[in-house]
């Protein structure tokens, strides 16, 4: 299975990460509007990301809920009817809860970095250390506290679990949506 070593972190001053981002990117960043549908599962999880009525990826991942820099095992499906996919899961194993964001994708090397707007949510980064086969979990999470640091992201400003489990939470909470 693919895997790669992740973090994500709250932000508080979206365009300022967004420069010192570009000051370091392989790439221009490209704007992507997704939206994920995440599905009761014994283990791990499995969400369907749609990008387009005619586009969709699903994904499955396992991966602990820490702060710190930490391994994700995953495995993409691509498929070109989502909607008829999303209705087929929803039936057999129940949603847990979505997730609309846009998102900016950047490159560093082989690193993934994300912008994202999350709706109900707030503003967020991620970072995925992609690995190549053989390339062990503390090499990527070298790479993830190096990145962090150039990019002045604060360890007090990890969060753990997935967008999904915030939402949810704040809901339990009753705490009021954030654009």
């Amino acid at each position: 299975m693919p895997m790669n070593v992740e973090i994500k972190a709250v932000v508080s001053d979206l365009p300022a990460l967004r420069r010192r981002v570009e000051r370091i990117s392989d790439t221009q960043g490209e704007e992507i509007y997704q939206h994920d549908t995440f599905f009761a599962v014994p283990q791990g999880r499995l969400k369907l990301r749609v990008f387009s009525p005619e586009h969709g990826e699903l994904i499955y991942y396992e991966r602990p809920d820490g702060r710190d820099p930490k391994p994700s095992h995953y495995l993409i499906s691509r498929s070109s009817e989502p909607d008829t996919l999303l209705n087929l899961l929803a039936a057999s194993l129940g949603t847990i809860g979505t997730v609309s964001k846009k998102r900016r994708l950047y490159l560093v090397g082989k690193t993934r970095i994300h912008l994202d707007e999350v709706k109900n949510l707030g503003t967020y980064m991620e970072l995925e250390v992609v690995l190549d086969a053989g390339e062990s979990v503390s090499q990527g999470e070298e790479v993830a506290r190096e990145l962090m640091n150039r990019l002045g992201i604060d360890p007090a400003n990890l969060v753990r679990g997935a967008y999904v489990d915030l939402i949810n939470e704040a809901r339990r909470k009753g705490v009021t949506s954030r654009p």
